[in-house]
């Protein structure tokens, strides 16, 4: 066969973003989508076994200890940390890319493109902790340390809820609540890494500042493959884990040392794609099925290509996502979700349960609407096409389910004390409750609205 230059003969030219965004954004969507729907099983079946009589077994099974030896270092957790604090640091780590890549290519790649979603996440994120505050402060010992409870959003579960109303609101809805929980999930990272650590092992810290300098190293060198940042995110985080910083903090620094460039051209590769597909074709064997070695070497030099034309931090994305999705959270869920309905009613009125209830029900909506309308009233922000502030209002509402994020809260503020079941039913009624008012409100708001254009002038 006559040799031709390979698809990676052409230097790299960056495509603009636009031609990037739109497919990673509707599998997200969508897996987020299908993801939320499962969660919802697993809470279900999380309730269930709670508040049936293997309710003890239950607990006692997650309580089961397992342990993990290297040499002479021994790391043993019951199974419900494991997920906690191992599986969970997956899901860091996939919220990381998403981080990165919204800030490389997506809706936070520029500051004007960022300042609505920042703001929104902003105002989302201090209204219900005020809220909280001016509810539970002062209820009793420990109850203060849960105004970072009602403060994050559970993209999968707002996701999905959007579904209910797809076709009655604008694309750009979509994309602005992606955009502002992926902000949220920013700051609901920081919260955790500087209100809730203990007490810090500064040589453990160095372990792991150690590993991350290596896989600093390795990422600027041009390491593609996915295991030696696997191999050293292990080390990451076991050094995070020791040190008292919460473990899910390692996925989120080891998310942003995945190379996010690619190493030939979209543009040239599609073009180079056609000229080898072309000659695949005129390579056939009429007598035989198996592919002639014309076909072959074009095989082999499209395989080459296809794995050029990703970044690795494209395909690491895609190849957590069904895992994080189908598997990390439902498992997360059946370990956290369940809570004793005995004495619902008195949890339910308990200042701390209260305090969330009001945080993520009024709290997101009302900081998300305020924080955006003074963005573009300010000039600094301008609402995507065909959005009204109506629809900004019901995705305050929507960013309103907690969830997820808000037990994992829950479980480092109220760790070791009888606050977590209360807390874990101002979740459970806040999410869902934020979840129905805002998809009725979308619901309510007539089609044709999303289309018209919309300005700061209007007003929330």
């Amino acid at each position: 066969m006559s040799r031709q230059p390979g698809l990676s003969a052409m230097p790299l030219r960056k495509s603009p973003p636009v031609a990037r965004i739109p497919r990673p954004l509707q599998d997200f969507v969508r897996l987020a989508s299908n993801g939320g729907l499962l969660l919802l099983v697993a809470t279900i079946v999380a309730l269930v076994l709670a508040n049936s009589p293997w309710a003890s077994a239950v607990e006692a099974f997650w309580h089961t200890e397992m342990a993990v030896q290297i040499g002479g270092f021994t790391l043993r957790e019951d199974l419900r940390h494991w997920i906690n604090d191992g599986l969970m640091a997956i899901f860091f780590l996939l919220v990381g890319l998403e981080i990165k890549r919204e800030i490389l290519v997506g809706e936070l790649s520029s500051l004007r493109e960022a300042a609505l979603p920042i703001a929104a996440a902003a105002g989302g994120m201090a209204v219900p902790a005020l809220v909280y505050l001016a509810i539970a402060a002062g209820s009793g010992p420990g109850a203060t340390a849960g105004w970072g409870v009602p403060v994050a959003t559970d993209i999968a579960f707002a996701l999905g809820a959007l579904t209910l109303v797809r076709g009655r609101v604008p694309t750009g809805l979509t994309i602005f609540l992606v955009a502002l929980a992926i902000a949220d999930d920013i700051g609901a990272v920081l919260v955790i890494a500087l209100f809730y650590t203990q007490e810090l092992a500064l040589g453990w810290l160095g372990v792991a500042a150690g590993f991350l300098v290596l896989l600093a190293v390795i990422s600027w060198l041009g390491v593609r493959h996915a295991w030696p940042y696997w191999v050293l995110g292990i080390g990451l985080w076991l050094g995070v884990f020791e040190s008292g910083i919460h473990a899910t903090v390692a996925g989120i620094l080891l998310a942003f040392t995945i190379p996010s460039d690619r190493r030939i051209d979209g543009d040239y590769f599609l073009r180079r794609a056609r000229e080898l597909l072309d000659r695949f074709e005129r390579a056939a064997d009429d007598v035989t099925e198996e592919a002639s070695t014309d076909q072959q070497e074009i095989v082999r030099v499209l395989e080459i290509g296809c794995e050029r034309v990703q970044t690795p931090l494209q395909r690491i994305e895609r190849g957590l996502n069904p895992w994080v999705s189908y598997v990390i959270l439902p498992l997360f869920a059946l370990a956290n979700a369940g809570v004793s309905l005995d004495g619902f009613g008195d949890s339910g009125m308990h200042p701390v349960a209260l305090g969330i209830m009001a945080g993520l029900v009024l709290g997101k909506p009302v900081g998300i609407l305020a924080a955006s309308w003074l963005a573009v009233r300010l000039g600094l922000a301008d609402l995507p096409t065909g959005v009204g502030w109506r629809h900004v209002a019901g995705a305050g509402m929507l960013a309103g389910i907690g969830f997820t994020m808000s037990l994992f809260i829950a479980a480092l503020a109220f760790e070791g004390t009888d606050l977590v079941p209360v807390a874990k039913v101002g979740i459970l009624v806040g999410s869902l409750a934020s979840g129905l008012i805002g998809v009725l409100w979308l619901r309510a708001i007539p089609p044709a609205v999303s289309d018209a254009p919309s300005s700061a002038a209007d007003g929330p």
